[in-house]
């Protein structure tokens, strides 16, 4: 055979194979168009979306705090509606919705979706979908898909579980054709940090409806249907009984309470207040509820954990001293005599008067001036150069415990707040016309040093380990098919020497044995903490406290911020007090004392009367 004939044997065989192709390609996109496909006996062949179920969301314990419920999307194919009338009345009686909304939808898919099934009324409950299903003969443009619907059994941790929103035009085209208009997504918290995984998988089926919309059967005995996947079911490393226990303490109050196990990194609570109903943004109504929260003056939509910055007050001194320390600048048994205030060139003024401390002492009393002077000797020791080497020796410190940049927690937007740099103070001051008493507020957690109640946390969760913090983790492990994935644990050395650290320690011990956070003292349990009252240049001052316990072995540090409610002792420490021992006991003492600072606590109102300008949210 000549090369000629050999090539057109070769191109006839090639056409073929093209020919069959396109044929095979014709006849799929004939089954798996999501449009109606008209079929001689006058039946018609729908792909339905079988949407998965998404993973169950656990506390550390077991207990299951995000569930689904079955509800129901109707679907429309406007190209059919378009040909005939329908009883829009009567269609929105079933529904329970207006002949406005439905006649705006309507126009939003004319020009999006018209030529395949879209969702007209979402997130419909069963009762309600059972009385139109009665009544489906009339409307036969019209369908149903089946969905699931986020419930919370706790009715709490909003801001850590998150929420799920219709996803978005630039999210379906980045979604390389998973996501469709009118399909959900996790939008915030842990729902949209692992929104892969929860999410699970879709599945389709291959109905055969009548002309009047009446389903006839199962194309080709569901032989071509895809059965969806579900999603992994997460384990979280909340505790939900203790995070339930501290939002009730937090209750009519603005703050973040953020608990952590030491030894893992592992998030134990996670409060911003005020809170919500993550109820109210799962169903029908959660465009009217999203609204609402957004217009309330208490704003409790901000995520306050890893959004809200304040300056760290007295929390912060602990890890400035051992920073200056570990320079080897002064030491912890360092001491000299504070005459009731700061005095060079600016005056700080001392919580307390004429007293000699050591670092113990200035921890336990809180003591101003000398945090303000070893800041200062640091600035102007000679062994490191100039004011601003020093500094940045100070600012890297500093930043090792986990301040000035995200602690990389597993939830989206957490913002780094501040550590100023030297060239920060170059541009407000210029270089070397700044030094330490320049920006000595620093030395107290003031000025432009600012924190997230995270870092705060993770701050005291490093003292508590003598060094060593891992990244904070939500996530414990996700399990699927009895497999369990679990992420890997990020470990870090904040760089200060292990032997200074004793000495701190027992500085925050007797500042709850006899110092600022003597009023939260117990035999149940051994605490360390430090109070901080944070100056706040718009009202009263922020209510700090930092604490772990026990002291011997901590299995708990917890960082508290209450918004302007004055001195740290007043409120942020009796709450922080109160977790510790709800945490490592089960249950609050009946000890008179005790009792009596759990009640003050429920009780204290701290913002305006929630009843004035109320608003009403609507629940499915």
């Amino acid at each position: 055979m000549s090369s000629s004939d050999s090539g057109s044997g070769i191109l006839r065989i090639g056409v073929y194979v093209v020919a069959v192709i396109i044929i095979i390609k014709l006849f799929f996109l004939q089954i798996t168009d999501s449009t109606y496909k008209l079929q001689a006996d006058n039946n018609v062949i729908k792909k339905v979306t079988i949407y998965p179920s998404r993973g169950l969301i656990l506390d550390r314990k077991g207990r299951v705090i995000v569930s689904n419920d079955a509800v129901y999307d109707i679907m429309v194919h406007y190209n059919q509606l378009k040909k005939m009338d329908f009883d829009t009345a009567h269609f929105c009686s079933l529904l329970k919705t207006t002949p406005e909304f439905v006649a705006r939808r309507l126009e939003e898919i004319k020009y999006r979706s018209p030529n395949r099934p879209t969702v007209i009324v979402k997130m419909v409950e069963p009762s309600t979908y059972a009385r139109f299903q009665e009544n489906m003969f009339l409307f036969p443009a019209f369908s149903a898909q089946t969905r699931t619907v986020r419930r919370y059994p706790y009715k709490g941790a909003a801001h850590v579980l998150g929420y799920l929103a219709e996803v978005t035009d630039e999210q379906i085209e980045k979604s390389n054709g998973y996501y469709e208009l009118g399909d959900y997504i996790g939008a915030t918290g842990l729902e949209s940090y692992y929104e892969d995984y929860l999410r699970g998988k879709k599945g389709f089926t291959y109905q055969i409806m009548d002309v009047k919309g009446r389903l006839q059967g199962t194309f080709n005995d569901g032989k071509d249907d895809i059965k969806p996947i579900s999603g992994y079911d997460m384990i979280s490393t909340l505790d939900i009984e203790l995070q339930t226990y501290g939002e009730q303490l937090m209750k009519n109050k603005l703050g973040s309470v953020v608990a952590i196990e030491p030894s893992t990194g592992e998030v134990l609570a996670y409060i911003s207040s005020p809170g919500y109903d993550p109820n109210l943004l799962a169903g029908r109504y959660r465009g009217h509820n999203f609204v609402l929260l957004n217009k309330d003056k208490t704003k409790p939509l901000i995520n306050r954990p890893i959004n809200a910055m304040y300056p760290p007050g007295s929390t912060f001194k602990v890890a400035s001293s051992l920073v200056v320390f570990d320079a080897g600048v002064h030491g912890p048994v360092w001491n000299y005599f504070c005459s009731g205030a700061f005095y060079s060139g600016v005056r700080v003024k001392c919580h307390g008067s004429h007293h000699v401390p050591d670092v113990q002492t200035a921890i336990k009393y809180s003591c101003n001036s000398y945090y303000c002077q070893i800041f200062k000797d640091m600035l102007q020791d000679s062994t490191y150069g100039n004011t601003e080497k020093n500094y940045n020796r100070w600012r890297d410190g500093i930043m090792g415990f986990g301040f000035g940049k995200p602690t990389g927690i597993d939830l989206m937007g957490e913002k780094k707040a501040n550590i100023p740099s030297s060239d920060y103070y170059n541009r407000l001051y210029g270089r070397n016309k700044w030094k330490a008493v320049t920006i000595i507020s620093l030395a107290i957690g003031q000025g432009e040093v600012l924190a997230t109640p995270i870092q705060m946390g993770n701050m005291i969760a490093a003292i508590s380990n003598k060094g060593e913090y891992y990244d904070p983790r939500l996530l414990k492990y996700f399990v699927k098919d009895t497999k369990v994935y679990q992420p890997q644990k990020k470990k870090h050395e904040v760089g200060v020497r292990k032997d200074l650290y004793a000495t701190t320690i027992d500085g925050l011990a007797q500042t709850i044995l006899s110092g600022t956070g003597r009023g939260v003292l117990t035999d149940m349990f051994t605490q360390a903490g430090k109070t901080g009252t944070a100056q706040n240049p718009h009202g009263k001052d922020h209510s700090m406290f930092v604490a772990f316990a026990p002291v011997e072995n901590p299995k708990i540090a917890i960082a508290v911020v209450v918004e302007n409610s004055g001195f740290g002792a007043t409120y942020a420490a009796p709450i922080a007090s109160l977790m510790m021992e709800k945490y490592l006991n089960d249950t609050i003492s009946a000890h008179p004392q005790r009792q009596m600072l759990q009640e003050r606590m429920f009780k204290a109102n701290l913002i305006w009367d929630p009843k004035k300008d109320s608003l009403t949210p609507l629940i499915q």
